[in-house]
C-alpha cells in the first residue's frame, strides 16, 4: 500500500473517531465483523505473533466487510486515540468519514477486480489443462481396452483351433505389457 494510501486510512479513522464511532483492538474487532456492525476493517502488518489478528481478512471477506492493511500498529493506535498500539481497528459508524470511506474502498475495490480477473484466468487456464488432460487420459484408456480386447480375441481364436500360446506370443505379451508400465 502507498504512503498516500495508508495517511488516507489513518486519516478516516482519525475522522471517524472524533465524528463517528470506532471499535479497536482484535477482540472488539472481531464481534464488529461478526455482527456485521463494520464499515472499515484496517489490521496492522506489525502484529506479532500474527495469530492475533490472521483471522480477520477471512472473516471479512466472508461478511463483505472491506480490510486494509498499514504498516504501523503504533500509528494505528494513535489515530484511533490509545496511548498504545492497536493490531486493528474496525470504523462501526463512519460519521464524517463516509467520503474518506467510499474512496479507499473504491480504491480496494479496483485492485481486488484486478486480483480477481487474473484469478479468472489461471483458472480456465487450469480447467483447459485438466480437460486437455483427461482427453489424453481417455484416449490411452480406450486404446489399453482395445489392445486387450484384440488380445483375448487372439488367445480365443488360438483356443478354438487346439493351438497352444507360443513363446513369442508371450514375448509380444511381455514386451506391450512392458509399453504399458512406462506410459
Amino acid at each position: 500500500m502507498t504512503e498516500e494510501k495508508v495517511d488516507e486510512v489513518y486519516e478516516a479513522v482519525e475522522v471517524a473517531r472524533a465524528t463517528g464511532k470506532i471499535k479497536k483492538g482484535a477482540n472488539e474487532v472481531t464481534k464488529a465483523v461478526e455482527r456485521g456492525e463494520a464499515r472499515l476493517v484496517i489490521i496492522a502488518k506489525d502484529v506479532s505473533p500474527p495469530e492475533i489478528i490472521m483471522h480477520l481478512p477471512l472473516l471479512c471477506k466472508e461478511k463483505g466487510i472491506p480490510c486494509v492493511e498499514v504498516p504501523s500498529k503504533e500509528e494505528l493506535g494513535t489515530v484511533a486515540g490509545i496511548d498504545k498500539a492497536a493490531s486493528s481497528v474496525a470504523i462501526v459508524q463512519e460519521g464524517e468519514a463516509k467520503d474518506l470511506i467510499r474512496r479507499i474502498k473504491e480504491k480496494r475495490g479496483a485492485k481486488e477486480e484486478e486480483k480477481g480477473e487474473e484469478a479468472k484466468e489461471d483458472k480456465e487456464e487450469k480447467k483447459e489443462v485438466k480437460e486437455e488432460e483427461k482427453g489424453e487420459e481417455a484416449k490411452e484408456g480406450k486404446e489399453e481396452k482395445k489392445e486387450v480386447k484384440e488380445e483375448k480375441n487372439k488367445k480365443d481364436s488360438k483356443e478354438k483351433k487346439g493351438e497352444k500360446e507360443t513363446e513369442e506370443d508371450k514375448k509380444d505379451k511381455d514386451i506391450k505389457k512392458e509399453d504399458k508400465d512406462k506410459k
